[in-house]
């Protein structure tokens, strides 16, 4: 009997979707399950952003409702709450982006010098579990904490006589964007970290020997080989968060709601929440939130863009 011919060295023999299908159905199956909150979520969602050109009346559904074009969008961008709330989303997450985007990078790097293993696993786990914590449950935390008279830090400070009265954590505006800011760094940090961490497991050792071999010590070997070869991953991320810079998180928010600090609180999510969704003016709210969209578009490619003219791979 003529023994049948094998398939050339390197070459992939092809597989059909049906035995793909048939021999993976498991995971086609589980895949189906996120699939369906996208189309659900996302694109399904797409059709109610007409609302923004309507003047949307519940009761009348959209065929009901009149169409009135731009007029929310001109009523918005006159709206002094609405630009006191974008100069808001502005600023912090440009600050968020400044202090907490470098942290994980940071602390992606330590980590992946440390060699005691045990070490470095607590490490990890106890820095991205903060990620999973509702932001409800780190408000409650953060007021008991930071309260002016009988927190425990400002009774830690003042026992150690650094300071004389408590500190306004989060009753003054100003001490309040410092708390905000650093409590969402340490809040998202973890998450971002093995994410690098991820990226830095991919690099060749052999380019770390060869440093060794030339004599490199840690902060050589970062700089030249660990940052160098997870640039894309930075790169790559730098572009997503760009693309939030005019979003915000009303959770978040909303866990530090104080009336003495509504000048730096009061941001699009806030506004959105209050004029659209609790005040029953769903066009207004659908207007801001499209606007927010386009303008994340716009910077998301713009930056993929300027990557991309950097020598960069870019996101799209």
């Amino acid at each position: 009997m003529a023994k049948a011919k094998s398939a050339a060295p390197g070459v992939r023999k092809h597989t059909s979707w049906k035995t793909a299908i048939k021999r993976d159905w498991q995971l086609y199956l589980l895949l189906l399950i996120p699939i369906a909150l996208v189309i659900v979520f996302s694109y399904a969602a797409y059709p109610g952003l007409r609302m923004a050109f309507m003047d949307f009346k519940p009761m009348k559904g959209y065929a009901g409702s009149d169409w009135v074009g731009m007029e929310f969008f001109q009523k918005i961008f006159k709206d002094h709450d609405f630009t006191r709330a974008l100069r808001n989303s502005i600023v912090f997450n440009l600050l968020d982006l400044l202090v907490g985007f470098p942290m994980p990078i940071i602390l992606a790097l330590m980590l992946n010098e440390l060699r005691f293993m045990k070490f470095k696993k607590v490490t990890q786990t106890i820095l991205y579990l903060p990620h999973f914590l509702s932001w409800a449950i780190i408000g409650a935390v953060a007021y008991t904490m930071f309260r002016p008279a009988t927190g425990l830090v400002n009774t830690l400070l003042m026992d150690a006589h650094v300071i004389t009265e408590g500190i306004p954590f989060l009753n003054e505006k100003w001490h309040w964007a410092v708390t905000y800011l650093l409590i969402g760094v340490w809040q998202g940090m973890g998450w971002g970290t093995i994410l690098y961490l991820a990226a830095i497991t991919s690099i060749s050792g052999e380019l770390y020997e060869a440093c060794i071999i030339d004599g490199a010590n840690k902060w050589q070997k970062m700089w030249h080989v660990t940052l160098p070869g997870i640039r894309s991953t930075i790169v790559t991320l730098l572009i997503m968060n760009l693309g939030r810079v005019m979003g915000s998180n009303l959770e978040r928010l909303m866990a530090f709601d104080n009336t003495q600090v509504r000048d730096f609180q009061y941001q699009l999510a806030v506004y959105i929440y209050q004029k659209g969704m609790n005040a029953g003016k769903y066009s207004e709210g659908t207007a801001v939130g499209l606007f927010q969209s386009l303008v994340g578009v716009v910077l998301v490619l713009l930056s993929d863009k300027i990557a991309k003219a950097l020598g960069e791979e870019g996101l799209l």
